[in-house]
């Protein structure tokens, strides 16, 4: 199975993005998601189709496939002349200008004949009709029509009455040709003004594209082994390769430290600004930038694997997402055309037979199909969620589906997990007793915890390592128990929590105990430290009346001592995977939940949850698992999370309620005459920047 993530252009409101949706679906597309507020489409080829095959269908739909690549574009691209809306609005501008002279006051003009008033129009009506006419009609064909439909038939209708006049000397009474050129030439500004207010939503998710592509040193050596170093694009950089990285340089791609130490501000990935040191060993994620120090570091990930593709794409994917609220307003919209349509020829009859006079009302119908707005339905949903997403993931804070976003309003209770969430993970050992040899000890309970991924297994592995470690015959680490092993001689060795060592001693609050063939030779104790945000975070959710759940495999004592510190609410200890997955299904069940954990133990509980909340330090299932990823020791993001999803859902509210608004009420203004055809396309064009405004201001909203 495939993933494809290309970028289509072209698309101008909801209704093109569902034309691409269904076309993909009919061929055999999975997990199909177009964002049409981006161009970004992705799909998972299961059926192994020709990527020329689909490409050459999208093509026939009316749109252009940018790149197959899936990678970003850095950089403006020379385009052809008339193919965007500013340079068609500039085209037509001039035209409609000397068209709309006799209009404004205080300016006296002869009339201008009708003759010269077609020549006028004809340029501007051929431009608007080589794209929305061209658009249209391709929608009908494909039966999703789009707000193109409304506006070709409009103008043209303005037009062909006007051009009939002309022809059997009626000029007089059928002079209309202003009303099809300032239609066409003012949807072009509202469609601009559209693109660009879409386009700021975009701008923190921009900021993270364009730190992709940088120069950075690399390091090579000539035939005499001496070191050089020479500028190259990061693109052209491939794992293994060595670069050089100065104070003040971009890390130009993920890279290793082999040899020097520095700051390094990650503000660009975490939303932390304070610099982190790093050493030898320690990774540097490309995009972040060296405030102090010199090293020289190895490339890990090129492409698509680097932390920052991998978190531009995960925005991506979230924002092609569609969450529960957009459904009735899809549902809507796609009977909207048509429905216009007929309450545009209602209106044309019932006002010739009212009015008895025709040019009025087909003035009242031109107005209602222009002023008709579908893609403020349609935009509502993804302007909101494109903000939300982007300023999340300049926090440090990624959604893996923009559901998560909507769902967070809902939640009424936060789980936690204990170790390396509500604490550091960041151990040293406090004590230790053995019945063996200590060196004996120290070498046995090395080669077991060297193969865990839990933060006190690391630990203990880090100060007791040694290169005479028992090589094993087989070794499992069990959830919930420990790690168990088998030597070449056929021993049996555990270390694990006082579940492994339960019946062999009374002692239950050591945090490892070790295990020789049954019998226990000896137990090992670890401090950890709370983390210095938990205290807050636990306070704020306290704020908010939301309940708060310690649920730990730890011993009940340990549990208890730390929900105190914190003032967590309640605690269930002592839980194994498959008790941490029953109770949060049964939390769940009776009211929304949310679920903090990192641990491989944490990875199915995660996602039973209502929403799965993994720190990105946390093991790789566990990260997988989760719907949010808090990056960077990220548990102070918690609130933020919480108070962007609950403004994300408001905001959108707040854009659908606009949009049904507008529509109810601007159709029957423009039906009973109240409006103009030129006035109605102006109006039309700014109730997509309203949304799109309301969308923005995402990025500066308090939401904690």
């Amino acid at each position: 199975m495939e993933q494809v993530q290309w970028k289509v252009d072209g698309m101008d409101c909801t209704t093109c993005a569902l034309n691409i949706h269904k076309y993909l679906e009919k061929q055999g597309m999975k997990n199909v998601k177009v964002n049409f507020a981006t161009g970004d489409v992705i799909f998972e080829n299961i059926n192994e189709v020709a990527e020329e095959k689909i490409s050459k269908g999208i093509k026939d739909l009316g749109y252009t496939i940018n790149t197959a690549t899936g990678h970003t574009h850095i950089g403006k691209e020379k385009v052809k002349f008339l193919s965007t809306h500013l340079q068609r609005f500039w085209f037509c501008f001039p035209f409609t200008a000397v068209l709309m002279l006799h209009m404004i006051p205080g300016i006296n003009i002869p009339d201008i004949s009708h003759w010269v008033q077609l020549g006028l129009t004809i340029p501007v009506y051929i431009v608007g009709m080589s794209f929305f006419g061209k658009s249209a009609i391709k929608s009908i064909r494909n039966r999703v029509p789009n707000m193109n439909v409304l506006i070709a038939v409009g103008s043209s209708a303005a037009f062909v009455y006007s051009l009939y006049g002309s022809l059997t000397g009626q000029a007089h009474e059928y002079m209309f040709y202003e009303t099809a050129a300032t239609i066409i030439t003012l949807v072009f500004l509202g469609n601009y003004l559209e693109d660009a207010s879409i386009a700021s939503t975009q701008r923190e998710l921009n900021k993270l594209a364009k730190s992709q592509k940088v120069m950075a040193n690399m390091i090579a050596f000539d035939d005499e082994h001496k070191e050089q170093i020479f500028p190259v694009e990061n693109t052209m950089l491939r794992v293994g390769d060595l670069v050089l990285i100065r104070s003040g340089e971009q890390v130009p791609i993920d890279c290793k430290i082999l040899w020097g130490d520095v700051h390094v501000n990650e503000a660009i990935i975490t939303g932390e600004s304070v610099p982190v040191h790093k050493l030898a060993k320690d990774k540097l994620i490309g995009g972040s930038v060296i405030t102090d120090g010199t090293v020289k570091a190895q490339v890990t990930a090129v492409g698509n694997d680097t932390v920052l593709s991998g978190i531009i794409n995960m925005v991506k994917q979230a924002q092609g997402e569609k969450p529960p609220v957009q459904k009735l307003a899809d549902r809507i919209s796609a009977i909207f055309i048509p429905l216009v349509l007929i309450i545009a020829v209602a209106t044309l009859t019932v006002s010739w037979i009212v009015l008895k006079e025709f040019t009025p009302a087909l003035m009242r119908s031109i107005a209602v199909l222009v002023i008709a707005c579908p893609c403020a339905m349609g935009l509502a949903t993804p302007a909101a969620i494109a903000v939300g997403l982007g300023r999340a993931a300049k926090t440090g804070i990624l959604f893996r589906n923009a559901t998560s976003l909507e769902t967070f309003k809902d939640i009424k209770q936060v789980v936690f997990d204990k170790t390396g969430t509500l604490t550091t993970g960041n151990f040293e050992i406090a004590g230790f007793n053995s019945q063996v040899e200590e060196e004996e000890f120290k070498r046995i309970v090395f080669s077991l915890e060297k193969y865990s991924n839990h933060p006190i297994a690391k630990t203990i592995s880090e100060n007791w390592k040694t290169k005479n470690d028992i090589r094993w015959k087989k070794i499992d680490e069990i959830k919930g128990l420990g790690m168990q092993a088998e030597d070449m001689g056929g021993n049996q060795y555990t270390a694990g929590s006082y579940k492994a060592a339960e019946g062999l001693t009374k002692e239950d609050h050591h945090n490892i105990y070790i295990l020789q063939n049954g019998k226990l030779i000896g137990w090992i104790d670890v401090k950890d430290e709370i983390r210095a945000e938990a205290k807050p975070v636990i306070d704020y959710l306290h704020t908010k009346n939301i309940e708060t759940i310690l649920l730990s495999g730890d011993r009940k004592a340990k549990c208890n001592e730390l929900a105190a510190q914190l003032g967590i609410d309640t605690v269930y200890a002592e839980q194994t995977p498959e008790q941490k997955l029953q109770k949060i299904g049964e939390l769940s069940e009776k009211v929304p939940t949310a679920m903090v954990g990192d641990g491989i133990n944490d990875a199915p509980a995660l996602a039973k949850a209502t929403i799965g909340i993994s720190m990105n330090e946390a093991s790789q299932i566990a990260v997988q698992s989760a719907q949010v990823i808090l990056m960077n020791h990220g548990l102070k993001n918690l609130p933020t999370a919480l108070g962007l999803g609950k403004h994300t859902y408001l905001t959108i509210k707040q854009n659908l309620f606009w949009a049904f608004a507008y529509n109810i009420v601007a159709i029957p203004v423009a039906a009973f005459g109240f409006l103009t055809p030129t006035f109605g396309a102006l109006v039309m064009g700014m109730s997509d920047v309203v949304l799109a405004i309301n969308s923005v201001r995402l990025f500066v909203k308090k939401v904690v």
